[in-house]
């Protein structure tokens, strides 16, 4: 069969049931091959970026390996940052590109570009195709790589004169390559659990390796049974409910709980599982989030272990494997150590130090918008969101439930991510049999605007989402009309010299969407855009016009946050 086709059968084997692109030239043997077996949906996107964002959203949600494909030269190149947002975060995805002809490699071709070499640095795997006898291999190899260890991207890049070959391939004998399970040494699980039954103020940090392990189910258990409070890292919000009694929010930065802060200071034990301590979470004095804390690491990567700081005791393995082994010790000793009043103390710290976001101001204030999204949506949304004030403020003040429910590019923090992001998650979502779960993403001005003709992709495809972006864009003319305790403001709205109008852009996309000023107003106008999603299967947008001149609570350390609203 062509050599494409038995590419196509392996996708499907392995779980692909979309994938996102943009044809040219010399990836059009895999579309033919795609035409011809079926079975797999595709996405034409606006800009390669885009399909690797989407893909990125949708493996995001359901676990599996997302699949982006793009022509040669500039297409191939336009994969780049998608990769590294992938790698960054860990996520697993196939890029496949299409290359020049063979021979014409060497002769600085029409488009022909090492994407090999230019990819190297962003991926797990990345090779170029040879001889047509090595697809099968190649794919399945790749799926593999993305499975294994840490997650994250692969590449496989073909010239069009060996995408067009034939080979001998029988989809009915072949089969996955097996993915090696990484548990634990039990002399380091037994040695983790006495370091932490000696603390008398452990706390447990959940990395986005605990969801990627799908290991919320045994974390849950272990801290319940052990009554140890636990924090989770950005990338690990949702794992558990940040209402969950033990639940201490997530120290950093930026993205961080005043509560967070000052109870990861007071400790003197930290169990970090699936965590790689990003800046943005120790700060930049490390002495200070050291401090004299024991600290145990455990991660599946071993080149993680020690590559920010030196813990006490590394330990190499899957999250969800570790947790469990170290349950079923602590259960064999029938030992938990008494540390009542430190969960007294976290929780105290949990009711009071808290930030305040029942503003009622005009403009807007960011913590109000979060207050409504709260209130409003409920633990099964999928939330959406990137880079910029309104991923810290979000980071501080939205609430996550659920495992894979909040979905944030966390280190390399593309413009614009959201839009296509969303995408993926929706088609996700309607491969597992769940067309009316909620997808919201939330948007900064510029953002929105970097990535925006993904738009036309949702409008053709009828992919329905909400998009609330947070406006600080606009300059507010506030005119006092009267004076004293019932004082009333007017407030005009007028375009500065950056100034765009994104409801008129929604609609030459074919969407819709309101602009809203008022705090009074953002309710009525989400509630809106949630059921004209519905209606229209198309994006809907809310544009919350927010203060011109904000800041985010934020400082150099984690006892070192300014705090730039006033407490509650």
């Amino acid at each position: 069969m062509p050599a494409m086709e038995a590419a196509v059968h392996i996708m499907q084997d392995e779980g692909v049931d979309i994938a996102f692109g943009c044809p040219g030239a010399a990836i059009l043997p895999l579309y033919k091959a795609m035409e011809q077996v079926g079975g797999i949906e595709h996405l034409i996107v606006r800009h390669e970026e885009g399909a690797t964002h989407m893909a990125d959203g949708w493996a995001r949600t359901n676990g599996r390996v997302g699949v982006a494909l793009a022509t040669s030269g500039p297409g191939a190149t336009n994969f780049v940052t998608g990769l590294y947002t992938a790698q960054a975060d860990s996520i697993p995805l196939l890029c496949v590109t299409g290359q020049a002809v063979s021979p014409k490699l060497h002769q600085e071709a029409f488009q022909a570009v090492d994407i090999v070499e230019i990819a190297r640095p962003v991926t797990k795997w990345a090779v170029q195709i040879k001889e047509a006898a090595q697809v099968p291999w190649a794919f399945r190899e790749a799926f593999r790589i993305a499975r294994e260890g840490r997650p994250g991207p692969v590449l496989i890049d073909i010239p069009v004169d060996i995408a067009r070959q034939e080979i001998a391939y029988d989809a009915s004998l072949d089969t996955a390559l097996p993915v090696p399970a990484v548990p634990p040494h039990p002399p380091r699980v037994e040695a983790a659990l006495d370091l932490l039954l000696a603390a008398r103020r452990p706390l447990v940090l959940a990395g986005g390796g605990v969801i990627l392990a799908e290991a919320s189910a045994e974390l849950r258990e272990l801290v319940e049974y052990l009554r140890v409070p636990f924090q989770v890292t950005l990338m690990g919000k949702g794992v558990i409910e940040d209402d969950h009694e033990l639940n201490l929010g997530t120290t950093g930065i930026q993205t961080s709980q005043r509560y967070a802060n000052a109870s990861f200071l007071e400790s003197d034990f930290v169990l970090a599982v699936g965590a790689r301590f990003g800046d943005r979470h120790t700060g930049a004095d490390l002495s200070v989030y050291r401090g004299d804390r024991t600290f145990v690491q455990v991660d599946i990567e071993p080149r993680q272990l020690g590559r920010v700081f030196e813990p006490d005791l590394g330990i190499v393995s899957d999250a969800r494997l570790f947790l469990r082994a170290l349950l079923d010790a602590a259960r064999r000793r029938r030992e938990r150590a008494d540390v009542r009043a430190w969960v007294a103390r976290c929780q105290e710290l949990k009711r009071t130090l808290v930030r305040k976001e029942d503003f009622d101001s005009v403009p807007v204030k960011a913590p109000r918008i979060y207050r409504e999204i709260n209130e409003i949506f409920d633990e099964h949304t999928y939330f959406v969101t990137a880079i910029g004030l309104y991923q810290i403020w979000g980071g501080q003040h939205q609430k996550a439930h659920l495992p894979r429910h909040y979905q944030v590019c966390g280190q390399a923090g593309p413009l614009g991510w959201e839009i296509p992001a969303a995408i993926g998650v929706r088609k996700a979502l309607d491969g597992m049999g769940r067309p009316d779960a909620e997808v919201v993403g939330i948007v900064g001005d510029y953002g929105f605007q970097y990535m925006v003709e993904e738009l036309a992709v949702a409008a053709q495809y009828r992919v329905p989402y909400v998009l609330i972006m947070l406006n600080n864009e606009y300059l507010g003319l506030i005119r006092q009309a009267s004076i004293g305790y019932g004082m009333n403001y007017q407030v005009d709205i007028h375009y500065d010299e950056y100034g765009t109008d994104n409801v008129r852009l929604m609609e030459a996309y074919g969407c819709s969407g309101r602009r809203v000023a008022d705090p009074a107003d953002i309710r009525p106008a989400i509630e809106w855009a949630r059921r004209e999603a519905v209606a229209t299967s198309r994006p809907v947008l809310v544009e919350i016009l927010i203060e011109r001149e904000a800041n985010t609570p934020h400082g150099p350390d984690i006892d070192a946050v300014r705090e730039f609203e006033p407490e509650p």
